[in-house]
């Protein structure tokens, strides 16, 4: 199917397209004059989250979260739910409702509303019957679908009466807005239910597990305090201060260890009384060295022997003598601090060692216990949490917020929402379009006859010559039999007999190249016409001057004789048997100079085929040939008989004959076939009886200029 096979449908076919148009818009405007108008009302409904979060003070605004695009899609599905349309029927009492429960409006509804009821049970529906027809009524006119990607949804209504339409739509979003309500209210009521069983178990299940806890305690003389278990307290007590008696008892020996050293020494020097730290030894220290100044002052005046001088080394001795004693005491006061740590710190480890001992004793029972408190820890936690939803569960059920609200209620329509009679009209005329194309493309394509050459050329391999517009041959045409087998004689101008001239260039570019005088005219099937064909091409091809015979090569039916010599006697089968003296049953045209050979046959022939192929035929051929530059022979249709096929080795070339619109390719390849041996003879195809309006149809492509040269008219 290609864009000029389609061009060449339509050309063909564009009556049957035009009808198919012409009837869809037909259809078209019936409906649009019974159809009743419909108006459409709008509501909007948001889906809106943030309002069910306005009781939970931990939500924010700013981190709500979005919307499932699922949730959305299932508010629709609720929306058109079974429940929630009944509601607003039972609301709205339409049950009573015409337009709901009455019977159907329009053709097509009542036809198929009166054929339902012939095969439904009799009497008047019920109440149920009456609520199931408006529910499915009104959800047939009702659309919910969701804007884009946004959390709006548009619920749109269909109704007979505009503020009927917007009082449905209407109801229908009180009624959703208020079903999530009711629908919330009763969630919230079994979850209040639910959590306070709930909360009640964990409260008893906290509290043994608290009991628990302190009985072991008890058993075992685990005390706890803020910072842990008393034993571990008193550990961590005494492991510091052995660590504080550990230090202190090191300072000790270090002090002894430095007063013994410093007792070896001698005592008055500076840096043993800088080691010292002591007061005491500081004073003695002071006058020790005073004296010592004085002394050397009083040995330079008065030598050491005087007796002043005595004095005073006396005195410094004796506070040498001081200080170390003071030094021995303060070794004597180390030596008991040293004691006193070293005894405190065996304690101490006697102690941890005991502790440690009282610990590792009831290590098991922490064990057990710590799996205790954290049993109790988990039952009080979750008592806590039920709680708490508790709490929330219990505003909420005094306070319920929907997540949906209606931002735009539905308002009574100005005009009609269907049917749009621009939008019908084009769809009409679209679909008449689309149907006639089909058709007219599945009559292309289903048909099996032939009607153009290309159909020829293609798919019977033949050359098509030309093609014959119908003149009529006495069948179903006003034209006598007579008049229609020399119609290119009278029409010299017209198309059918320039179609003829075509054929005969043929036949004389064929009979460049070989001899060709014999020429037979053949067909298919009876009746497509070849007699008059032979007849018209004979008459054309005489008045050219050219010295031509037609002979009535058909013993069958000998309509060839019949048309233009039906007076005759005698013809073909007496001049195969004279065939010397032939001219004697030739009969001449006095109009167009051509001659005739016609065929008398008093009864039907049993052996015709046997006679056109015999020894005396060849004869007479031969003898013909001297005499007629071309010799056109009118042969039966190929398929019926076998003369045709007989004959062929006679003649020199085969013009072939197919009726427009009437012939089927499978008879025309079918005939081809039969006569394969000789097949190459045949110099092309003549389409004939075209009609002529279609005909003009088809070849349209060819401008309007094209028939200019013909002169149909006589």
């Amino acid at each position: 199917m290609t864009f000029e096979r389609l061009l060449d449908i339509v050309r063909r076919q564009w009556p049957l397209i035009t009808y198919t148009i012409i009837g869809a818009v037909a259809v078209v405007i019936l409906y649009l004059l019974t159809a009743s108008p419909m108006y459409t009302a709008t509501a909007s409904i948001l889906m809106d989250t943030r309002q069910a979060q306005l009781l939970n003070k931990a939500s924010d605004a700013a981190n709500a979260t979005l919307i499932d695009p699922g949730f959305v899609e299932s508010q629709v599905e609720i929306i058109t739910s079974e429940n929630l349309i009944r509601g607003v029927v039972n609301k709205l009492n339409l049950t009573k409702d015409p337009e709901f429960v009455g019977p159907p409006t329009g053709i097509l509804a009542t036809v198929v509303g009166t054929v339902s009821r012939l095969f439904s049970s009799n009497g008047p529906p019920s109440k149920e019957q009456l609520e199931q027809t408006a529910v499915l009524e009104l959800k047939k006119n009702l659309k919910v679908e969701r804007v884009g990607q946004t959390y709006v949804l548009n619920l749109s209504f269909r109704s007979l009466a505009a503020d009927k339409a917007a009082q449905v739509a209407n109801a229908i979003s009180d009624e959703y807005v208020v079903g999530s309500l009711e629908a919330k209210y009763q969630s919230t009521k079994r979850a209040s239910e639910w959590l306070q069983n709930r909360s009640a178990e964990l409260q008893a299940q906290a509290i043994t597990s608290d009991r628990a806890v302190q009985t072991f305690k008890a058993e075992n003389g685990i005390v706890g305090t803020s910072r842990g278990l008393v034993n571990e307290q008193q550990l961590a007590d005494v492991n510091t201060q052995l660590i504080q008696a550990r230090a202190a008892t090191a300072e000790a020996k270090a002090r002894l260890d430095r007063i013994k050293q410093v007792t070896t020494q001698d005592l008055a020097q500076p840096t043993v009384t800088d080691a010292l730290n002591n007061p005491v030894i500081t004073r003695l220290r002071a006058q020790f060295l005073d004296l010592q100044a004085q002394y050397a002052d009083w040995s330079n005046k008065y030598g050491k022997d005087h007796q002043a001088t005595q004095n005073i080394a006396s005195k410094m001795q004796d506070l040498k003598t001081s200080i170390r004693d003071e030094v021995n005491r303060i070794a004597d006061a180390y030596r008991s601090d040293y004691e006193i740590a070293k005894s405190r710190e065996v304690s101490l480890e006697s102690g941890l060692k005991g502790l440690v001992t009282e610990s590792g004793s009831t290590a098991q029972a922490q064990v057990k216990l710590r799996n205790l408190e954290s049993a109790a820890d988990t039952y009080r936690t979750l008592y806590n949490n039920f709680l708490q939803k508790l709490q929330e569960a219990t505003q909420n059920e005094s306070f319920p917020i929907s997540e949906s609200r209606v931002i735009a209620t539905a308002v009574t329509p100005d005009k009609k929402s269907s049917p749009k009679t621009a939008l019908v009209l084009l769809g009409g005329i679209i679909a008449g379009l689309c149907f006639g194309l089909g058709g007219a493309c599945a009559r292309e394509m289903l048909s099996q006859v032939i009607r153009t050459p290309t159909e020829i050329e293609n798919e019977i391999g033949l050359r098509c010559l030309g093609t014959l517009p119908d003149v009529g041959d006495g069948r179903d045409q006003p034209w006598s039999a007579t008049r229609a087998s020399v119609y290119a004689v009278d029409h010299p101008f017209s198309r059918f007999a320039e179609s003829l001239r075509s054929a005969k260039t043929a036949i004389d570019v064929a009979r460049l190249t070989k001899e060709m005088n014999v020429v037979g005219i053949v067909s298919s099937l009876p009746k497509e016409g070849k007699t008059t064909v032979a007849a018209n091409l004979a008459h054309l091809v005489a008045m050219a001057g050219h010295k031509t015979l037609l002979i009535d090569g058909d013993l069958h039916t000998q309509s060839l004789t019949k048309k233009l010599a039906p007076e005759a006697t005698y013809g073909l089968l007496e001049a195969l048997s004279d065939s010397a003296n032939f001219e004697r049953y030739v009969s001449v045209s006095k109009k167009t100079n051509l001659s005739l050979l016609p065929a008398v046959v008093r009864s039907r022939l049993t052996n015709s085929s046997d006679i056109m192929a015999s020894r005396e035929m060849a004869t007479l051929l031969g003898a013909l040939r001297q005499k007629y530059a071309y010799i056109f022979i009118d042969l039966p249709p190929i398929l019926p008989v076998t003369d045709a096929k007989a004959v062929g080795h006679l003649v020199d070339s085969l013009v072939y004959v197919v009726e427009w619109g009437k012939t089927r390719r499978s008879a025309v390849q079918e005939a081809v076939a039969e006569i394969e041996g000789f097949s190459s003879k045949i110099v092309g195809v003549l389409l004939n009886r075209a009609n002529p309006k279609v005909l003009k149809r088809i070849e349209s492509y060819k401008g309007r200029h094209y028939s200019d040269y013909y002169v149909e008219a006589s």
